[in-house]
C-alpha cells in the first residue's frame, strides 16, 4: 500500500510509476532512516501533567473548604473535615477522572513500559499515574466514610419534619379544646374551626392520615361532671345555654383521642408508622406492646 505525499491517495504499486490520482512521481530514492532516533516524552508528560493537576485541584478545594468553614489550620481533624468537604464537591469530577485514570493512564503507562527505546520518562509517568490514582482513592475514601453519617442526618431531618407536623397538630388540638371544651371529632372539623393564616396546620394535616386520628369520649368523666354541675339546679333556659356555650352541635363531647401517623411510605398500619406518646412521637417498633393503644387527652397520652 502506497500513500501519495501530494494528494494522500492510497494505491497499490510504486510511486515511481506515478500516482493514479494526481499523477505525481518520485524524483529519487526515499531518505534513509536516521541512525539514532530520540525517544518521545509526550506520553509520560501527559501522565505527569494529569497527576499534577489532579493533586493541585484537590489541594485547592481542601484549602478553600478550610477557610470557608473557618477551621483550625493546625488541627489534623480539621484537614480531614476540609478534605471530606472537598471530596463531596469533586464527586462528579472524580467519576470521569477515575475512568480516565484507570483506562487511558494505564494504557499509556503500559505502552511506555513496553517500548523504552521509543518512549522515555517512565519514572515521571509512574509518579503521575500514582498521583492521579491516589487522589481518586482519597476522594472515594473520604466520601465513603461520611456516607453513613449523611444518611443518619437525612433520616434525622425527615424525623424532625414529622415532629414539626405533630406539634403543629397538637397545638391546634389544644386551641380547639380550649375554645370548644372538646377535642375535634375529625380532622376536617379541626381545619375548618381553627384559624390557619400561614398554612402550617394545612401542611401538617396533609401528612396525617384521617384514619390515624380516633377521638373518643370518657363517658364516666362526662356523666360525673354533668351530675355535679346539675346538682340542685333547676331547668336552664335554652336561650341562655345557646348564648354561652360554644361547643359544636352533635350531642357528644370528645375528651380523648388516639393518633397514629403514617411513615415515609404514606401507608398507615406499617412498621414505620409514628405513634404519639406523652407528647413525643415514637416509631411503632420502639413503642412497647400495649403502648400503641393509649389515648391522648389534651395532647398528652394517658395510660
Amino acid at each position: 500500500m502506497t500513500i501519495c505525499p501530494c494528494c494522500g491517495f492510497k494505491f497499490v504499486g510504486a510511486l515511481s510509476n506515478g500516482c493514479r490520482q494526481c499523477g505525481a512521481r518520485a524524483v529519487g530514492e526515499p531518505l534513509p532512516k536516521p541512525a539514532h532516533e530520540l525517544p518521545s516524552y509526550g506520553r509520560s508528560l501527559v501522565l505527569a501533567v494529569a497527576g499534577s493537576l489532579t493533586v493541585l485541584l484537590f489541594l485547592t478545594q481542601t484549602v478553600i473548604a478550610m477557610f470557608t468553614k473557618k477551621l483550625d489550620p493546625f488541627g489534623f481533624w480539621s484537614w480531614i473535615a476540609a478534605g471530606q468537604t472537598a471530596a463531596w464537591r469533586l464527586k462528579w469530577v472524580s467519576i470521569p477522572l477515575l475512568i480516565i485514570t484507570v483506562w487511558l493512564g494505564r494504557k499509556l503507562y503500559r505502552s511506555i513500559k513496553l517500548n523504552p527505546a521509543k518512549f522515555c520518562g517512565l519514572k515521571y509517568a509512574r509518579r503521575g499515574l500514582f498521583a492521579s490514582s491516589l487522589v481518586v482513592f482519597l476522594i472515594a475514601l473520604l466520601i465513603g466514610v461520611t456516607v453513613p453519617e449523611r444518611l443518619r442526618q437525612r433520616q434525622r431531618a425527615k424525623d424532625a419534619a414529622q415532629h414539626a407536623y405533630y406539634h403543629t397538630f397538637e397545638r391546634a388540638v389544644l386551641e380547639y379544646q380550649i375554645k370548644y371544651k372538646t377535642v375535634p371529632g375529625d380532622l376536617k372539623d379541626l381545619q375548618e374551626r381553627i384559624p390557619d393564616p400561614y398554612g402550617e396546620l394545612a401542611e401538617a394535616l396533609r401528612h396525617i392520615h384521617p384514619a390515624g386520628y380516633r377521638p373518643s369520649a370518657d363517658f364516666a368523666a362526662v356523666s360525673g361532671q354533668k351530675s355535679t354541675s346539675l346538682r340542685g339546679v333547676a331547668i336552664r333556659k335554652a336561650s341562655i345555654s345557646s348564648a354561652t356555650d360554644d361547643t359544636p352541635t352533635g350531642g357528644l363531647v370528645f375528651t380523648t383521642y388516639e393518633l397514629q401517623l403514617p411513615g415515609e411510605d404514606g401507608i398507615l398500619g406499617n412498621d414505620d408508622d409514628w405513634v404519639a406518646e406523652n407528647g413525643i412521637l415514637k416509631r411503632v417498633t420502639d413503642v412497647s406492646k400495649g403502648g400503641v393503644g393509649r389515648s391522648v387527652s389534651a395532647g398528652i397520652l394517658q395510660p
